[in-house]
C-alpha cells in the first residue's frame, strides 16, 4: 500500500488593511476564497491611509476622508490590544461590509455597529477620538509598510518566501474578486512572481471601478 501523501503545510498570509480602502476590500475577499481552495490561512494587520498621507499634498475630494479615516483604524487597534489580535479578522469583516457594502460611512455610528457585529463591547467606540492609540497605529503601519516601500497603499501582503525570509508586495489591485479554484490560480501566480529575485512590478490601468459583488 502506498503512503499517504502528506498533507501541505498550512502558510499563513498576513495583510495589513484600512478599512476605509475598496480595494483593500476586494483584495481581503479574495483572500478569503484562496483559503477555501489553499493551505493558507490569512492575518489581518492594520495601516492607515491617514498616516500614509500625512504631509503630501492630496485631491480635494479625499481630504475628508483622511480626517475621517482615523476612527475607524483607532478603534480597531483598541480593540486589538484589548481584546487580541483574532478580533482584528470579524471586525474588518463587519466594517468592511457596512462602509462597502451599506455605504453606513465612516462615524461614529458606524463603528459602534460594526463592534456589536464582532461581538466586541460597543465602548471600544470611544478610541475613534482618542489620538493616545495612534502610537501603536503607526507602528503596525510601519510594520507592514515599511518592507513595500512608500509609494504603494493597501493591501500589503507578507508571506514566507522560499527561503524562510517574508516576501512583502503591494496588491494584488483586482475586481471582481476571484470565486473558488480561480483565487488560487491567481494566488499561485502571485507567489511565483513576487518570489522571483528582482520581481518589482506588474501594473495596467484601471478600466472599472470597484465591485463588490
Amino acid at each position: 500500500m502506498s503512503p499517504t501523501p502528506a498533507s501541505p503545510e498550512t502558510i499563513t498570509a498576513d495583510i495589513w488593511v484600512d478599512p476605509r480602502c475598496p480595494w483593500a476590500w476586494i483584495t481581503s475577499r479574495w483572500m478569503l476564497e484562496v483559503e477555501q481552495v489553499r493551505p493558507v490561512e490569512t492575518r489581518f494587520h492594520i495601516m492607515s491611509l491617514s498616516v500614509l498621507n500625512e504631509g503630501r499634498e492630496v485631491p480635494e475630494k479625499y481630504r475628508q476622508g483622511m480626517i475621517d479615516g482615523w476612527a475607524c483604524v483607532r478603534v480597531c487597534i483598541a480593540a486589538q490590544e484589548q481584546h487580541g489580535t483574532e478580533v482584528l479578522r470579524p471586525l474588518y469583516n463587519a466594517m468592511g461590509r457596512l462602509i462597502h457594502h451599506e455605504k453606513a460611512g465612516l462615524g461614529h455610528d458606524m463603528i459602534t455597529a460594526a463592534l456589536k457585529e464582532a461581538g466586541l463591547p460597543v465602548e471600544l467606540v470611544s478610541a475613534a477620538d482618542d489620538d493616545s492609540w495612534d502610537e501603536k497605529l503607526r507602528i503596525q503601519h510601519h510594520e507592514g509598510m515599511d518592507p513595500v516601500g512608500s509609494e504603494v497603499g493597501t493591501p500589503v501582503i507578507h508571506v514566507p518566501g522560499p527561503d524562510g525570509e517574508p516576501l512583502a508586495f503591494f496588491g494584488p489591485v483586482l475586481t471582481p474578486a476571484p470565486r473558488g479554484e480561480a483565487a488560487g490560480k491567481l494566488w499561485d501566480g502571485v507567489l511565483a512572481v513576487t518570489s522571483t529575485d528582482g520581481f518589482f512590478e506588474l501594473k495596467r490601468g484601471r478600466d472599472r471601478d470597484p465591485i463588490f459583488d
